[in-house]
């Protein structure tokens, strides 16, 4: 019985084929992106740990960004997955161009925020003035950045969805490149140029974003695919098929929302225990960041793995393969985790750092292998299975309840009245973890997730 349980998860040639071809791209576009975002990190690091502070804390005005339009990207994704599955090519540039449309707006509201009123946005996270100094002139720059941003993540969601993920990873590949030459140029002053330091590393980024976005219409347009569809095609939309597709994607966009502003607010808490405390964190998410590549590609393909099959109608296929991802995932876990554990030390030699900050790194990274295989089954099951299905719903009132109830509560209690060292309180939020992943598994478990949202549009 358990052989062929066993059998039945890691034999199916045609799973893996799919799997290998939509996730090993994305896999490699984002190890790229890590690796790059490290070398960022180190760089910056190279001039002090009030740098690295700054721009970890001007960062979170783009990761909300991110967070919210990929709320809407990941919401029509689900669509456009479907729709792919259904052959509906009509449908695909409709859902596109509404994904873009708001991806668009929001990209001009946070430029605004970001260039008029920088300071402001600093000293939610920390009063240092000289973090704030540091962390408004990188904030002014970059934030130009931001609408180029939304439409390459835009076409990159939609690509993805329709299979097509080498795109995305070349293009990637050469603007990354970009910013890491540019950061070393800029940053420290070489070639003649001036050293500007965290301006420098805001100029490199920019650069590399309006390449990146010039590329990828490039390529899409002359290759003349699905996605290389007129104004006309993707502005083609009324009132019944924008209300439609809200039902679905405005529950994605609220769990991603839900989850960004919990990953603020426990900044905050890290900002009140200090700008060492926020280094730390800093440098383990970067170093954590790198080995989460391979379960963000493994979510990505199953999120189009599994909306494929169900627009397709294919429903118990659907099912077959999302429990082969989550054993999947089960496993990538205690790999990620055990590697964590072995290289910590050595990754954290790369790093400048005082000791203090180089001690509380250590023992986050010892926590974080403790709790990884909560953790990527938590991102398949919800980023991938569960809104491939999609059950967007249910992963809103999932992620809020565990993060809004459990988490953000938990980080102040340790950071302000229990006035924990930084280490102890990210193990305080472990708890979150577990209740999701108990929750996340039993709905996988129910076959409550399946939902063909194209059915009525």
């Amino acid at each position: 019985m358990k052989n062929n349980y066993f059998k039945r998860l890691f034999s199916d040639s045609e799973f893996y084929k799919i799997l290998f071809t939509i996730a090993l791209p994305i896999v490699i576009q984002n190890f790229i992106a890590s690796s790059l975002n490290m070398v960022d990190t180190v760089m910056i690091g190279r001039v002090g740990e009030s740098e690295i502070a700054a721009v970890g804390i001007a960062n979170q005005l783009f990761f909300f960004f991110t967070i919210l339009i990929m709320g809407f990207y990941s919401g029509a994704s689900i669509f456009i997955s479907q729709f792919w599955g259904n052959k509906d090519e009509v449908n695909i540039k409709r859902m596109l161009g509404l994904s873009l449309s708001i991806g668009i707006v929001i990209s001009l509201i946070f430029t605004f925020l970001a260039i008029v009123i920088p300071e402001t946005i600093i000293r939610i996270f920390n009063k240092d003035a000289n973090a704030v100094k540091l962390g408004s002139d990188y904030l002014r720059i970059v934030g130009i950045s931001y609408i180029f941003t939304a439409v390459t993540l835009g076409f990159s969601s939609a690509l993805r969805s329709t299979r097509k993920t080498v795109l995305p990873m070349l293009v990637s590949m050469i603007a990354l490149l970009i910013n890491a030459s540019l950061n070393y140029v800029l940053i420290f002053g070489k070639f003649g140029a001036p050293e500007m330091g965290v301006k420098g590393a805001a100029l490199a980024t920019l650069i590399a974003r309006i390449v990146e976005t010039i590329v990828l219409i490039i390529y899409v347009y002359i290759g003349k695919g699905t996605l290389a569809a007129s104004f006309k095609e993707m502005l083609n939309l009324d009132k019944a098929f924008i209300v439609k597709s809200f039902k679905t994607i405005l529950p994605v966009v609220f769990n991603e929302i839900c989850w960004g502003l919990g990953a603020v607010v426990y900044s905050i808490a890290y900002g009140r225990i200090g700008t060492q405390a926020i280094a730390s964190v800093q440098i383990t998410s970067t170093i954590s960041n790198l080995y989460m590549v391979l379960v963000f590609g493994i979510a990505n393909a199953a999120a189009v793995m599994v909306g494929n099959l169900i627009g397709a109608g294919e429903e118990e296929k659907g099912k077959g393969y999302a429990y082969r991802l989550s054993a999947l995932g089960a496993i990538t876990g205690i790999f990620i985790a055990i590697v964590i554990a072995v290289t910590a030390k050595s990754m954290l030699n790369i790093f400048k750092v005082s000791d203090t900050v180089r001690h509380d790194s250590l023992m986050i990274l010892y926590i974080t292998a403790v709790i990884m295989i909560m953790r990527v089954l938590n991102i398949i099951l919800i980023v991938g299975v569960l809104r491939g299905g999609g059950d967007a719903r249910f992963s809103l009132k999932l992620e809020a309840f565990t993060m809004w109830a459990i988490g953000v509560p938990l980080s102040f209690i340790g950071a302000i009245f229990l006035k924990l060292p930084v280490y102890w309180v990210v193990a305080l939020l472990t708890t979150e973890e577990i209740v999701k992943c108990f929750f996340s598994v039993k709905r996988l478990i129910s076959n409550k997730w399946i939902n063909r949202v194209i059915h009525d549009i």
